[in-house]
């Protein structure tokens, strides 16, 4: 990948970054449902998604899974800045929704690049403000809404971050997300159907109008 490829992804870091980058980092390819960090694993690089959609999962000590937020072009994996900083482990797993091309950089060069360059610095801050903020909504549907209006909100963040309205995911993939049952998802499924908020097929959720729930 040229610095003129890569800088087409991360617009806001600095020629003289985007060349550094180019040098240590490396470029990986992950297949749809590849698992690019697991829970408890050791932290060696930070990773910045190029292209594709990922999404990022708490457990628990079953394996029981917990959907926090998605990851797309552009964005970094805050959990990994922070433990690569720190030479930690990770409290979080990271699994490709689509094929993705993620961006690994080495730990020295993580925090090297912190007093080096201001355009990573700044970067670092808003992607930690970015999932802080996307935390606080997960806390907030967990804490304040349903069961109903928390299928919407997953539903809605479906649409905002894939594009689209057909929604492939399997009532069990969203169970776990929700941390929820596949019988609960289906009867919820069904009655954002009878309010005219979804559509049902065989295949796919067709989402309508969330705001029906949602308003």
């Amino acid at each position: 990948m040229t610095e003129t490829e890569l800088s087409r992804y991360l617009p806001t870091l600095e020629p003289g970054l985007i060349a550094e980058m180019i040098v240590v980092a490396e470029i990986r390819e992950a297949a749809e449902g590849a698992v690019l960090m697991r829970t408890g694993q050791n932290i060696r690089t930070a990773l910045l998604v190029l292209e594709g959609l990922v999404k990022i999962y708490r457990e628990d000590d079953e394996g029981n899974e917990f959907f926090m937020y998605y990851l797309e072009s552009g964005n970094a994996c805050a959990i990994s800045l922070v433990c690569a900083l720190g030479k930690e482990q990770s409290g979080l797993m990271a699994r490709a929704v689509t094929k993705a091309t993620v961006l690994a950089v080495p730990l020295d060069s993580v925090d090297a690049w912190m007093g080096k360059y201001k355009s990573w610095a700044k970067f670092a801050v808003s992607t930690y403000r970015e999932r802080f903020d996307e935390l606080l909504q997960v806390i907030d549907g967990i804490a304040f809404r349903n069961m109903d209006e928390r299928l919407a909100i997953y539903l809605r963040r479906y649409l905002d971050k894939t594009g689209s309205n057909q929604v492939t995911t399997t009532f069990t993939e969203i169970a776990q997300d929700l941390n929820s049952s596949r019988e609960v998802i289906s009867r919820l499924m069904k009655k954002l159907s009878e309010r005219g908020a979804v559509r049902l097929f065989k295949s796919h959720v067709e989402i309508v109008d969330l705001d029906i729930v949602l308003a």
